[in-house]
């Protein structure tokens, strides 16, 4: 991960770097990896991620006369039940759109590939003729010889002890041989990662965790074949296997009983380290493997190799700015670094030198966790991440480990009420509420959930919906420069009479969206922000690290303090009518105006917006008084049925109203122009990434979003499938849900400009089999606000 980043951002120019390594490089983790290099992941970003890896060890050699190890053998990844078998579909969509080269294969064709294995229980397999695996440390040194071709630096024996950021907005780096002033500071310090940051004020959520692999004696089987056979990935043995020599490696992930290492510290002198092997523990998966591979039952063990490897609570690493700081960046936490880091580095330094990346890397960002993120929740979760290695990530799913963290005062009543659960940034959000109290059959394709989400859409459409929405970023910003600060971020017209609410966007200078807020006015120079859960940490920094020399202005984060009731449906008007004196009527509380009222005694910040499209209120208030204020409008609200609804209901509701949403429709990879919002970018005024825009506006983009409907099954889009013409990929989606109101299979999706108009035909790959889809020329739902206006 560090020689990666050294080596990219002296592409990118940055040639005076210096990176700093305690002992030698690869001493840490990564001289003890198996090196595997596989393609397929269930995450498109982290596929180009990883296709750029296999990409970069192949062409190293020719750049730099350093060979890396590479061994291009492919892979093979097994199914052996029905969920894996739409997953393996799933995740082939996604490497199409990549360019990886992917083929789905039945049980004689593996057989076929790989002689040694035992194909009895195999349904399917996805084969990567791409993959393979490459010497850690020769691929290492390989990046740091190319870094240092073009003038970088590397010091050796040289540990970080110190660092602290100075009055000029630099920062001072003790070490061993002294001290080192520098604009930027990376940690890719690997298992020290945490240490490291705990120098400079925030933590990391690191958790290191021992895996160990066999290597196993020669095999005649092997021997024979005279060919390296593809790296086989098992789940059922939760393991991989790939040739050595003449014999093979096992690297089981084991699912249950991993060992976390160093979670107390790590001391500062370990190099090149290992850990005592435990067979024992890896009995059962290698028992597994032998029986997916028969010859491995004679195989003499030759060595064990056990060493500890970093993780965190999610599975992905942590690339890009630190939480808080400025000009301080993490690179680190890979599971399977010798993979993603030659990627890692890319990205990272296009984001240093150009203010953001080439792909959407939300899912990488450290700041995608919060402080609650650490301890017992990082511990637990990344041994969960550990154990779930090799098994399928069903949509929907949010497995028990480090939770429940963070409860509102209503989790208790929701939850007597059978709500379903789903984490986000450490707050307990509820899914949906079945009717039947039973679990939810997560599955790729529509699940037993969806008659129930049904019956909460159409409560909120025919009558009242009620929804806890605490779990969204809540900020104040205000000082006598609040507002001026606040019109250079946002592309529209932040509001300017009190109570006046806008939806905005934040804009990099390369005019991708960065942010996505509403924005309500209190006074002339106070404001009340709201966002996503997810982007609490982004948002806070994004606004605060704009903030001028000089500029009287605070950024106040209140998420925590203030709870959020909405209220929403045809009904919503009647129902709080019954609980305060103030008028509701549109006269004098309109749509996207916000009033402060007193509803059953409690005081609320009552803005009228609905995420569902209906006519509908969100109270924020004290989030103390969540209980009395939800048990008072449920109350009213049984003489018209109201309903409870959750999170699917209400991505369902949004779809039905062709709403985007921030980190799937709307990202840095596209400005609004791509993504047209241009009706909420107002080109009248100056703001951060207006050149870019009014660029990419006369240029014309070379894809455009669009809004559809699909003939789906069973399954409807969830995003990143594939879409076609004529046997051609032109585009993918980004969401979609079944909408329930309108009887559709919507979705979004980005396609070239030509498939953009209304009407327009293609055909969308879900789960494997292509389904014809078509442009729709407004929203399924309400298209003329009729409803939000009433």
């Amino acid at each position: 991960m560090g020689v990666s980043v050294l080596y990219h951002l002296a592409l990118e120019g940055w040639t005076d770097l210096v990176l700093i390594e305690k002992d030698e490089l690869t001493s840490g983790a990564t001289w003890h990896a198996a090196g595997l290099i596989p393609h397929f992941i269930g995450n498109l970003n982290m596929a180009k991620v990883h296709a750029y890896g296999a990409s970069l060890y192949q062409s190293l050699e020719s750049d730099t006369g350093h060979h890396t190890g590479w061994h291009g053998c492919g892979a093979l990844r097994l199914a052996t039940r029905p969920d894996e078998v739409d997953w393996l579909k799933s995740v082939k969509g996604i490497l199409d759109l990549v360019g990886v080269e992917a083929y789905l294969l039945g049980p004689n064709e593996v057989a076929a590939k790989h002689p040694l294995l035992d194909v009895s229980d195999v349904k399917l397999a996805v084969h990567t003729p791409g993959d393979g695996w490459t010497d850690p440390a020769m691929s290492t040194n390989a990046i740091a010889a190319a870094a240092r071709q073009l003038g970088a630096e590397i010091i050796l024996h040289n540990r970080v002890t110190g660092m602290r950021y100075r009055p000029d907005r630099r920062w001072e780096i003790e070490t061993s041989l002294g001290s080192i002033t520098t604009d930027h500071v990376v940690n890719a310090a690997g298992h020290y990662g945490p240490q490291v940051a705990a120098m400079a004020g925030f933590a990391l959520p690191v958790v290191s965790i021992i895996h160990q692999y066999l290597v196993t004696e020669a095999i005649p089987e092997v021997a024979e074949l005279g060919f390296e056979p593809p790296v086989t990935r098992d789940p059922r043995a939760s393991c991989y296997v790939r040739r050595d020599h003449d014999g093979m490696i096992i690297g089981p992930y084991e699912t249950e009983g991993a060992r976390t290492w160093g979670t107390d510290g790590v001391d500062w002198g370990l190099s090149f380290h290992l850990t005592p092997p435990d067979i024992e523990r890896l009995a059962p998966w290698v028992e597994l493997a032998a029986r997916r591979i028969p010859v491995l039952g004679n195989a003499g063990i030759k060595r064990v190799v056990s060493g500890p490897i970093t993780h965190t609570p999610d599975g992905g690493f942590l690339m890009g700015p630190a939480p808080g700081l400025v000009n301080h960046w993490v690179c680190g936490g890979a599971s399977i670094g010798i993979t993603q880091g030659p990627g890692a580095g890319k990205y990272l330094a296009q984001w240093m030198a150009h203010g953001q990346t080439e792909i959407n890397v939300r899912d990488m960002d450290p700041r995608r966790f919060g402080s609650y993120a650490l301890g017992r929740y990082a511990i637990e979760k990344a041994v969960d991440e550990y154990h779930e290695m090799y098994q399928v990530r069903r949509p929907g799913e949010y497995r028990a480990a480090g939770r429940p963290l963070k409860q509102t005062p209503l989790y208790k009543t929701l939850d007597s009420k059978g709500a379903r659960w789903q984490e986000i940034y450490g707050w307990e959000r509820a899914q949906y509420f079945p009717t039947d109290g039973s679990s939810e059959a997560h599955s790729f394709r529509r699940s037993n959930a969806f008659p129930d989400v049904a019956r909460e859409v159409r409560g909120i459409r025919e009558r009242v919906g009620v929804a806890e929405l605490t779990a969204f970023t809540k900020l104040e910003v205000k000082g006598a420069d609040a507002s001026a600060l606040l019109d250079r971020l946002a592309a529209n017209r932040i509001p300017t009479r009190i109570g006046g609410i806008r939806l905005v966007h934040m804009l990099t200078e390369k005019g991708g969206i960065e942010c996505e807020m509403t924005v309500v006015r209190l006074a002339d120079y106070r404001f009340y922000l709201n966002s996503a859960i997810v982007a609490q940490q982004h948002d806070t920094d994004w606004i605060r690290s704009h903030i001028g020399r000089g500029e009287s202005v605070e950024v106040v984060d209140v998420t925590d303090e203030l709870g959020i009731l909405a209220v929403v449906g045809p009904q919503s008007r009647a129902v709080l009518s019954a609980l305060t004196d103030a008028p509701l009527d549109s006269s004098v509380f309109p749509w996207l105006t916000s009033q402060e009222l007193v509803v059953a005694g409690v005081p609320c910040r009552a803005m009228r917006v609905s995420y569902a499209g209906e006519l509908g209120w969100e109270l924020h208030h004290s989030l103390e008084e969540s209980r009395a204020l939800y048990d008072a409008v449920v109350d009213a609200g049984r003489r018209f049925d109201a309903v409870d609804f959750g999170s699917y209901a209400l991505d369902a509701l949004r779809l039905e109203k062709a709403y985007k949403a921030w980190g799937s429709e709307l990202t840095t990879e596209v400005t609004p122009v791509e993504a047209g919002l241009m009706r909420f970018v107002d080109l009248g005024k100056e703001f951060i990434g207006r050149a870019a825009v009014l660029r990419r506006n006369e240029e014309g983009p070379a894809t455009v979003c669009v809004y559809g409907a699909v003939e789906a099954g069973d399954a409807d889009c969830r995003g990143n499938e594939p879409i076609y013409a004529r046997h051609r990929i032109i585009g993918l989606t980004t969401s979609g849900a079944y909408g329930h109101s309108v009887d559709k299979s919507l979705f979004f999706a980005y396609v070239e400009p030509a498939f953009a108009e209304a009407g327009t035909e293609f055909e969308i790959e879900v789960l494997g089999e292509r389904r014809r889809a078509a442009v729709l020329p407004e929203a399924a739902w309400d298209p003329r606000n009729d409803r939000l206006r009433a």
